[in-house]
């Protein structure tokens, strides 16, 4: 029995077509507010370079596929590698700007049993 990989498609076209179109092209199969924002965007093609950026609202398109990003959350880079799956998505998606809230236990006062110990 064998087990096929499944292929990744974004809206029934598959990335290496997908990698084919241009950007307007593209922008067509996207939602509206994320084609509004890539049709406006000023696109320049920095393959070779290191990127290190702090525009969390730019929109990942086929061409960025593979590449290697830093993005700014507010305090430090994330490396983020971009995969097929992140295409029409915004980079601050990717680079939370809130840590998770780790609790841990209930400090002295903070329960009615607590309380009274504190009292004494």
């Amino acid at each position: 029995m064998e087990i096929k990989k499944k292929q990744f498609k974004y809206r029934g076209q598959e990335v290496e077509e997908l990698k084919g179109l241009g950007v307007r092209e593209f922008a067509k199969l996207l939602p509206s507010r994320q084609r509004r924002t890539v049709l406006r965007a000023k696109g320049k093609d920095s393959r070779n370079k290191k990127i290190r950026t702090h525009k969390r609202d730019l929109v990942v398109v086929p061409q960025m596929i593979g590449m290697k990003l830093q993005i700014y959350n507010g305090r430090n880079f994330i490396p983020i590698e971009v995969i097929p799956e992140m295409l029409g998505h915004k980079f601050g998606e990717f680079a939370p700007t809130r840590a998770r809230i780790q609790h841990s236990k209930a400090g002295v006062g903070a329960t009615k049993g607590s309380r009274a110990k504190s009292k004494k």
